[in-house]
């Protein structure tokens, strides 16, 4: 596969999501995929939530037409598997479903991963190998359809990480993972076209969830051959660091207040910038710049050594744990200022 090849899939995936995403919003209204405002969300009008229907469908078209018969067998069982997800989503979208059947299902889209050799690979015993690649799909699933809940938030950040991928793919010559991504960037890009605040449309668990099967794929998918597995698996956390953080922030606080981590509410990281002052605009560029150093991070420890790598990892850590302390010190009663945070508020949390 060339760069050329690269190019024409992320254009063609580009392409379909601006054409199919108004589609997906008129359809979304006629088939009852409407986000309605509640007390835990913060939109303030009715919008339809079936945008992740075009996304998933650019990514499919860009990928079966132009993408080469390379390593078609687990590129297949990608595909499935993240399309399963997404019909999970769809029902839960339209009908609602319980959080035990959506977290079941993932868990069998990601064996069936393993059944086609998608899995991690530097853990002495195979049963690790197997437990690690589960807690890993489904983890990053959620911590995606999690960070859903401002304009822009999941399909930039999605973007960035891809664009990430990418880029590692290009220069470690994997055709697979460097096809999936440049499938994955023009579709999250293609959909911004309507997702940025004030946002026309929301993706739902119907995008949420398949976008981020997709990338957790693509974080097993890498290979660094050139350097040691002690040092590259932290290559995707780090260029994940930000849903994985949220996620983490969010389930932790739940958790530490009495409340089921899978409720929903408004203790997103977004949320509390929000809180803090930010508005949505603001909210949404500082995080994609957080998305987008922690990526620089992750491509310096691919050349790095065990030592560096470490060291640059445990700054990270450390970061990351004062963030959550100084967040966790802003009030979970505030809410944020309808003048000035939401022109208007159009997002709702997923998670």
């Amino acid at each position: 596969m060339t760069l050329t090849t690269l190019l024409v899939i992320f254009t063609a995936a580009l392409l379909v999501a601006v054409v199919t995403t108004p589609l997906a919003r008129r359809a979304g209204v006629h088939w009852g995929f409407v986000d309605h405002p509640s007390a835990r969300k913060i939109h303030a009008r009715p919008m339809p939530r079936f945008g992740g229907i075009a996304m998933v469908s650019a990514v499919l078209i860009a990928l079966l037409v132009f993408e080469g018969r390379y390593g078609i067998e687990q590129l297949a069982s990608i595909l499935i598997g993240a399309s399963w997800v997404s019909i999970l989503g769809a029902l839960d979208d339209r009908w609602g479903l319980r959080p035990i059947y959506k977290l079941l299902g993932q868990v069998g889209a990601a064996a069936f991963l393993i059944l086609f050799g998608v899995q991690v690979s530097f853990l002495p015993a195979e049963w690790l190998n197997w437990a690690v690649t589960i807690v890993w799909v489904v983890g990053i699933t959620n911590a995606i359809n999690f960070l859903d809940n401002v304009d822009g938030l999941a399909g930039g950040i999605v973007a960035i990480a891809a664009g990430h991928f990418l880029l590692l793919a290009v220069q470690s010559g994997q055709y697979l993972v460097g096809g999936l991504a440049a499938a994955l960037l023009g579709a999250s890009v293609g959909f911004l076209f309507y997702n940025l605040n004030p946002a026309s449309i929301f993706m739902g668990d119907t995008g949420s969830l398949f976008l981020g099967f997709i990338v957790a794929t693509l974080g097993i998918k890498l290979r660094f051959p050139g350097n040691s597995p002690t040092v590259t698996w932290m290559v995707p956390v780090l260029v994940l660091t930000l849903p994985i953080f949220d996620m983490t922030l969010v389930v932790v606080s739940r958790l530490r207040r009495g409340i089921h981590p899978a409720t929903a509410g408004k203790d997103h990281i977004s949320h509390r910038l929000m809180r803090r002052g930010f508005t949505q605009r603001e909210t949404v560029m500082l995080l994609y710049l957080v998305s987008g150093m922690s990526g620089m991070v992750a491509q310096f420890v691919t050349h790095a050594n065990i030592l560096e790598a470490y060291m640059l990892c445990g700054a990270v850590l450390m970061l990351a744990l004062y963030a959550m302390w100084w967040l966790e010190r802003i009030p979970m009663e505030s809410t944020p200022d309808p003048e000035k945070n939401a022109r208007p508020s159009t997002r709702s949390p997923s998670g």
